[in-house]
């Protein structure tokens, strides 16, 4: 549970980072809307599946 809690973070830290570059970017307001969107649902994705073994879903970390 704790190598989670560590991955969570350092994943957190490595995508506010890039959302914090993407914000300095001075990109067209259509093109950064979907630029945000897609950062946020690859990191939704990324956030469901590390986190569904410990819903009782799929494979246990423990057991790969």
């Amino acid at each position: 549970m704790l190598s989670l809690l560590v991955t969570l973070l350092i994943v957190l830290l490595i995508f506010s980072v890039i959302w914090w570059i993407l914000t300095l970017i001075p990109l067209p307001p259509p093109i950064k809307a979907i630029v945000q969107v897609v950062i946020a649902v690859i990191l939704l994705i990324w956030l469901v599946s590390a986190l569904l073994p410990y819903a009782g879903y799929g494979v246990h970390p423990l057991l790969r």
